[in-house]
């Protein structure tokens, strides 16, 4: 009997049912047997993945960091979009606004988005800091903590810090680079006259993740059947266009180390975000 590979990813929105039927039917093409099982928020998806109700997940960034301290650093990275890497963070304010860069922000309101989110809050929460900026005494902090559990995946939380700015209720705020680029695609940015003035340091986002005690070979094919996919079937593409992707590859855990950081200050990692 082939052994099914359980395979766990979040429903943040409807798409994500298209993509993986077609992930599981690409799969089963290959003789590799997968499923798959949506979970309603990481925190549940990364508790499923600990107590073996699942083999792989498909974790945001947080998520993974998470997996690894629980896994004490042993987990495994099977793939992850060519998006996923380089991934950065934006501060944007209105067009006409006087703020010129990072280091002008004292006394500013500064709107964040989820609290989970690494993209919208976290990590922009923790290079401001690295700045130089005291966070409670030295900037005005607006949350848009919107749909807690998702990691910001929605990217809810990152249009209403947009909205705020735009509306003249905050000078600055934080959003990821797919956000952004989304908007200036759509001339969004430019409507809303909107400007970056800072980006982050690149670091990674999503990937697939499995525990060490994962069968050793199904890991490997896995992976290799992500990296064979080739765009130029239609099927693929509708699929890695719906994910935001190109290709998938493979890489380190280098991109994931400010992110730990950032959560061990927060303490996210010992706590579920929404007591955060």
């Amino acid at each position: 009997m082939i052994e099914t590979v359980m395979v766990g990813a979040v429903a943040y929105e409807p798409k994500v049912v298209t993509i993986w039927e077609i992930m599981r039917e690409t799969f089963q093409k290959e003789n590799y047997a997968l499923d798959y099982v949506l979970f309603s928020n990481y925190e549940a998806l990364v508790e499923a993945l600990m107590n073996g109700s699942i083999d792989i997940a498909w974790n945001t960034n947080v998520a993974y960091v998470k997996v690894q301290e629980k896994a004490k650093g042993k987990a495994r990275n099977l793939g992850m979009r060519d998006t996923d890497l380089d991934f950065t963070s934006k501060l944007v304010v209105r067009e006409d606004s006087t703020i010129q860069s990072i280091r002008n922000l004292k006394g500013k309101r500064v709107a964040l988005g989820s609290r989970d989110s690494a993209q919208a809050a976290i990590l922009p929460s923790y290079y401001l800091a690295k700045e130089g900026y005291n966070l409670k005494l030295d900037l005005s902090l607006i949350r848009f903590d919107t749909e807690i559990g998702k990691h910001g995946d929605t990217g809810t939380s990152e249009m209403a810090v947009l909205e705020a700015i735009e509306k003249g209720e905050a000078d600055a705020g934080a959003i990821g680079c797919s956000t952004w680029i989304r908007l200036l695609e759509t001339g969004l940015i430019r409507k809303k006259n909107l400007k970056s003035i800072w980006t982050s340091p690149g670091y990674s986002n999503c990937n697939f993740t499995c525990l060490p005690n994962f069968n050793s070979q199904l890991a490997e094919q896995f992976t290799q059947i992500l990296l064979n996919m080739d765009p130029q079937q239609p099927d693929i593409k509708q699929m890695m266009d719906l994910e935001g992707l190109n290709e998938w590859v493979l890489s380190g855990n280098e991109g994931y180390h400010d992110l730990a950081k950032a959560m061990r200050i927060l303490k996210m990692i010992e706590r579920d975000p929404q007591l955060v």
